[in-house]
């Protein structure tokens, strides 16, 4: 293992994780993160391994990894200040269940089979390509009257107007609870990312458990209101499992559902996002896509691989192992870089270029394995909409600030605000 420095924290790997990620897949394809203690795996070839062999490569790091204070880059070696260590406290207080037992909930990203099947069993009703398809008359409508609502502007901030409102109203629907609170589950969600994954430092942990604390809240008084009722939403059927196979408690339904609505926001959010910057810096791409529009799936896959919303993974060894000649300790922490498998020109040759035209089968922006992305066919449907219907009445935009603020986070990757000019 050639040491070469890799610091996933520092701001110049957020602005522009590539050139890292290309140094890495050619002189050190299995890197040791000192700052972690984690082995970071960047050539396309053994993250797949990593994700195939969940006997190998646990998941439950998910759920360790991001709740630690090394994760969003803070200094373990002094103490928070006295402001930070009651803002923490604060938030414990306001958990709506006991820190501990949240913290040892189930979690469908943190598990690991046997009981990963059966837990996945149960939300996989919700996704089924039938539901999925049935949903494209509705998104199409959220789309087409969130875009009715900017129809008098010129200037226009995407995200906040068209790429977090349709994904949020659509989770929201699927699991059956009210999107008039999508402004709250958008505040709630933010504060989860940037405190897990951001450079909060010392507060990260207060920030996110006060997101964790609302979403949570919110879905546990839902849940509660809910008993005896039969509804045909995800919530209903998360909740007539509690009996079934995977014998869900009511926290493990909450817990369900407050990630399925993180999940469901952010990562539709994220990839729009990042859709529109890659075609506002490819004009002829732009163009491509504007006298073609069938080409959009192909668009939607193309970014994926290019700016891949969820940039790593972690997992967690179960016993020594070997990737590309390093020896990895059982135990470790394992950070599969999905931005740079997707980058890896043995995969995808000339992979820094932006083409609709590529064949992108087999990129991992949703993973691989048994935890394949289950929303992923939703996303690719709120995209594939949303950008018939925006390119459909804007065919030409143009970007009206100096640079993109991407958002506070370390492992998602998007924009923040996106104002740009539209014409007609």
């Amino acid at each position: 293992m050639t040491a070469i420095s890799f610091d996933p924290f520092s701001d110049a790997q957020r602005e522009n994780p590539y050139p890292a990620y290309a140094e890495l897949r050619r002189r050190s394809p299995v890197a040791k993160v000192e700052k972690m203690g984690a082995y970071a795996v960047a050539r396309y070839e053994d993250v797949a391994y990593v994700l195939r062999h969940p006997d190998l490569f646990s998941s439950s790091a998910m759920q360790t990894a991001m709740a630690s204070p090394l994760f969003h880059g803070g200094d373990a070696s002094s103490p928070p200040s006295p402001a930070e260590t009651e803002r923490l406290a604060q938030a414990i207080a306001a958990m709506p269940v006991p820190l501990a037992e949240w913290m040892t909930t189930r979690s469908l990203i943190a598990s690991d089979p046997p009981a990963h099947g059966a837990m996945r069993s149960v939300v996989n009703r919700g996704f089924t390509p039938r539901r999925i398809a049935e949903l494209e008359k509705r998104v199409r409508a959220i789309a087409r009257q969130t875009l009715g609502a900017v129809e008098d502007k010129t200037d226009v901030d995407l995200v906040s107007e068209l790429f977090t409102p349709l994904p949020v109203r659509v989770i929201a629907d699927l699991l059956g609870i009210e999107s008039e609170r999508a402004a709250d589950f958008k505040d709630w969600s933010d504060c989860v990312v940037t405190g897990s994954t951001g450079a909060a430092g010392k507060s990260g942990p207060a920030v996110m458990l006060e997101g964790v604390g609302g979403l949570l809240g919110y879905i546990m008084e839902d849940v509660e209101r809910r008993r005896g009722q039969t509804r045909d939403d995800l919530i209903g059927a998360l909740i007539r499992a509690e009996d079934g196979d995977a014998a869900l408690t009511p926290l493990d339904v909450a817990n369900f559902a407050l990630l399925l609505l993180l999940a469901g926001n952010e990562t539709t959010t994220n990839l729009l996002g990042n859709v529109l910057i890659a075609l506002l810096a490819h004009p002829d791409e732009l163009a491509r896509v504007t006298r073609d529009p069938s080409r959009i799936p192909a668009l939607v896959e193309e970014t994926l691989r290019y700016e891949s919303p969820i940039q790593f993974l972690f997992r967690q060894t179960t016993q020594d192992v070997e990737i590309a000649g390093v020896s990895i300790p059982s135990g470790s922490l394992v950070m599969p870089l999905l931005g740079s498998a997707n980058r890896d020109e043995a995969q995808f040759p000339d992979p820094n270029r932006f083409d609709v035209a590529r064949d992108t089968q087999g990129h991992l922006a949703f993973g691989l394995g048994i935890h394949f992305c289950l929303g992923a066919s939703l996303a690719r449907l709120e995209a594939r909409v949303a950008l018939e219907e925006l390119l459909a009445r804007y065919p030409g935009f143009e970007h009206c600030a100096p640079r993109v603020q991407n958002v506070d986070s370390y492992v998602v990757r998007g924009p923040k605000r996106l104002p740009v000019r539209l014409t007609a």
